[in-house]
């Protein structure tokens, strides 16, 4: 028999430390989204299944805890992204004409975990900007990616663009696009996500060579700006490939000109995350973590369902995952504190108080606890001299 303390795999309490870490995570990037003008809203964390998959895909699907609602004996499910919730938001709570930005943050929970040591429980921060289908709207929210990760001390940013529209304008170019059923698409979506090309040679090769080439070229198409000249140049021509290839350019261009220390590249097959991107995506690296740590794109499907096709642009990112990069390292977010002692002297609680609306975190030492070690680290403490209490260094 298990024992009553052991929680279920892939999740785990958060104690201290890291909480403080997370606290201090969401807190920047709710601040760095609030300067830029995104409203935060609080989805709920379960909703009617229909209303969580509308237009989301396979993938997002199988990420979701779904239980039966004892009130109305409908499917609930727990959310696994909070994009969907965020898009029936503005689409049918605000029901705006103009520009809304929105962001969020909180936990969702997954079936299965992203990767081996992930948890099932991540807690999302995202931004979305609806109302604006130009190239502007894609741009300020990788800007504000970018900015957060920096203000949270991640080094070395690499940002990978890509397309989803150069996949659809490339099966349209070889004319295969209508003779292709879900099941076909979605093992052709998987092999160009994992650059799979013996995969994608036994899927082509019933249609011609040329969709052959084209499609094993795709998974080549990777690294600096020249892979776009590449592109062009080995890719069937179609308004969709012409199309993405110019926001591509274009995208590049302002991010390399705004961010010059962040390595700007493509992947032009990268079709990770979930089924409702619709034009640019991008997707985040930072210094000694090999996964991306933030992903993001054009979504203008995504509110169809809710009866407002608006167009939508936005990103998230699990703030755990941050948090652990972070853990350590210098120029994290631990905080350090003023050691007090305890007593009744009414100018030491005044000392106390005063120090704490100022903003500092006072760590009060109670009786018999002298010399246990805080938690957080105390490099100063409140001490009397020369007849007042008076901060100095540890």
């Amino acid at each position: 028999m298990s024992s009553a303390w052991l929680l279920p795999e892939h999740i785990a309490d958060v104690l201290p430390a890291q909480a403080r870490r997370l606290e201090e995570l969401r807190r920047t990037w709710l601040d760095a989204a609030r300067g830029c003008g995104y409203e935060l809203v609080m989805p709920p964390l379960l909703e009617h299944i229909e209303s969580l998959l509308s237009g989301t895909g396979h993938a997002l699907d199988l990420k979701t805890f779904k239980l039966v609602d004892q009130l109305s004996g409908r499917t609930l499910g727990v959310r696994a992204d909070s994009t969907p919730q965020v898009a029936r938001i503005d689409a049918h709570l605000l029901n705006r004409d103009s520009l809304t930005r929105l962001c969020y943050c909180g936990p969702v929970l997954h079936t299965r975990p992203a990767s081996p040591h992930a948890s099932r429980e991540p807690l999302q921060f995202g931004a979305e900007i609806f109302g604006h289908a130009g190239l502007e709207a894609d741009l300020e929210v990788q800007e504000l990616a970018l900015e957060g990760l920096k203000a949270i001390g991640i080094k070395g940013l690499v940002l990978d663009l890509a397309d989803v529209r150069l996949v659809q304008g490339v099966l349209e170019g070889l004319g295969v696009a209508d003779r292709l059923d879900a099941d076909t698409r979605h093992q052709l979506l998987l092999a160009l996500a994992a650059k799979d090309s013996a995969t994608l040679r036994t899927l082509a090769t019933p249609w011609s060579p040329e969709a052959v080439t084209a499609l094993v070229a795709l998974t080549r198409l990777y690294g600096d700006s020249e892979i776009l000249a590449e592109a062009r140049r080995v890719l069937p021509s179609h308004p969709l490939v012409h199309a993405a290839l110019d926001d591509l350019t274009w995208l590049a261009g302002h991010l390399r000109q705004s961010h010059p220390e962040v390595r700007v590249g493509f992947d032009l097959a990268d079709l990770s995350g979930y089924a409702y991107y619709s034009g640019s995506r991008f997707a985040v690296y930072g210094e000694g973590h090999a996964d991306a740590l933030l992903r993001g794109g054009r979504y203008d499907e995504v509110g169809a369902i809710f009866g407002r096709r608006r167009p939508a642009v936005g990103f998230s990112l699990d703030l755990k995952i941050v948090a652990d990069l972070l853990s350590g390292r210098d120029g994290s977010v631990v905080r350090s504190a003023v050691r007090a002692p305890w007593g009744e002297d009414p100018a030491l609680r005044q000392a106390v108080r005063q120090l704490r609306q100022q903003g500092h975190t006072v760590v009060c030492v109670l009786p018999g606890h002298e010399h246990e070690v805080q938690e957080f680290d105390c490099d100063r403490e409140l001490a009397m001299v020369n007849g007042q209490w008076s901060v100095r260094s540890l």
